[in-house]
């Protein structure tokens, strides 16, 4: 059954910044936009290349490898050559702690 995991501190991402955490053998990007966080699969679905290491748009992140966007929001493939969407997490802050539902 999923349950929150403590992953940072929520002052450890600044707005406009990303962390990569590893939670129970995955890599999951985190995002800070405007004082929101978000939670995605840091894998692209088109061929596994890190996506957080790409360029933030607002709410979508490009890979880095081949150009495939992704909503933050949703995990939903925006562009190609992804056509997969990735995997998404609940993030909640819980006092200072940033958590996320895996």
């Amino acid at each position: 059954m999923p349950d929150y995991v403590t992953v940072a501190k929520a002052a450890d991402i600044p707005s406009g910044e990303r962390i990569v955490v590893e939670v129970k053998d995955r890599y999951i990007a985190i995002f800070n936009v405007g004082g929101t966080y978000y939670a995605i699969e840091d894998v692209c679905t088109h061929d596994d290349g890190p996506l957080a290491e790409g360029e933030l748009h607002d709410l979508e992140i490009e890979c880095p490898r081949h150009g495939a966007r992704f909503d933050i929001r949703t995990g939903k493939a925006l562009s190609m050559p992804a056509t997969q969407d990735v995997e998404r997490f609940e993030v909640r802050v819980e006092g200072d702690d940033l958590q996320i539902l895996i």
